[in-house]
């Protein structure tokens, strides 16, 4: 995420717009505890940002900084990594998890190389159509990179609106159709500072509306927040999601991967075989990583990365 140039907060539509008290407060929350990220750099450009979308999906900022760095480091524009095998994508994301993510980076470098010349577009339709982009991540770096106007729907920004505006504690597991309508009534009509706002309360999301231990005395629109006015009532919709991790189907899909991204020439499928004790379970997270494309099988039982 990136933050887009510096507007003013407000004018006469602006201040039409539902919500409007809202935007100047945390905008200028933001302009004086924005982190200093390096994909909000003006150096990162729109693949900067794009890489960061990617990466922080259900990943934490602290995981994905060193990773980051030295992904843009190898490879600074869409088609240095278009021209590395997508093996290699997977083998450089490390252990950020959910590794999928790195293939469908890659697909989208090879499609920007091939139908944009290597420059991301910055038109919300074009990136949507990249492969392995969606809704939320067209409309991230369509505003974070572009500046443009976009609803930016991410975890932080749903549970900031779910309490400021909804009045209750947490957003639905899932993004609702009620929610997209709510977030793009709450854009202001400035292009420049519907981008400011996206970022702003997507960071405070992150950094005082938090989902535990949320800090209301530092929140710019404490004063202003349904939750808070209401006494803060307890989460009564469905249990949230836990994540999970030991002894799932993933940790063995994480220690098998890690085997082959250590390996620079296929691996036997007995070094496999070591990583985990239950062979069913192994087996089956083994053939949901080659079904994924994550593992290419070879004859003689041996594995790698893809090549293609």
């Amino acid at each position: 995420m990136t933050a887009p140039t510096k507007t003013p907060h407000s004018s006469p539509a602006a201040d039409a717009v539902p919500g409007a008290d809202l935007h100047s407060p945390v905008i200028d929350w933001f302009e004086e505890n924005a982190r200093d990220l390096p994909w909000r750099r003006p150096e990162a450009g729109a693949w900067g940002v794009m890489v960061s979308e990617f990466m922080l999906q259900q990943t934490p900022v602290s995981r994905v900084l060193p990773v980051y760095e030295q992904w843009l480091a190898r490879w600074p524009r869409p088609a240095d990594l278009a021209a590395e095998a997508p093996g290699e994508a997977v083998r450089a994301w490390g252990r950020l998890g959910y590794p999928r993510r790195a293939l469908r980076l890659h697909g989208a470098a090879v499609a920007i190389t091939e139908r944009h010349g290597g420059d991301v577009p910055s038109d919300h339709a074009q990136l949507l159509a990249l492969p392995g982009i969606g809704e939320y991540t067209a409309a991230a770096v369509a505003s974070f990179a572009y500046g443009q106007r976009h609803a930016v729907l991410d975890t932080n920004v749903r549970r900031v609106f779910a309490r400021a505006v909804t009045g209750v504690q947490y957003p639905p597991n899932a993004t609702t159709a009620a929610e997209r309508r709510l977030a793009r009534a709450l854009l202001p009509e400035d292009e420049g500072t519907a981008a400011r706002w996206a970022a702003a309360s997507m960071e405070l999301g992150a950094l005082v509306c938090t989902a535990k231990n949320e800090t209301c005395v530092r929140c710019p629109i404490a004063a202003q927040c349904a939750w808070r006015l209401a006494g803060k009532p307890e989460h009564d919709g469905p249990p949230r999601r836990g994540q999970t991790y030991a002894g799932t189907d993933r940790q063995v899909r994480g220690k098998l991967l890690a085997v082959l991204r250590e390996a620079h020439a296929p691996v036997p499928q007995t070094a496999l075989d070591r990583v985990w004790h239950e062979p069913v379970q192994r087996t089956r997270a083994l053939d949901g990583l080659v079904a994924d494309g994550l593992v290419e099988p070879l004859p003689d039982g041996l594995y790698r990365l893809p090549l293609t």
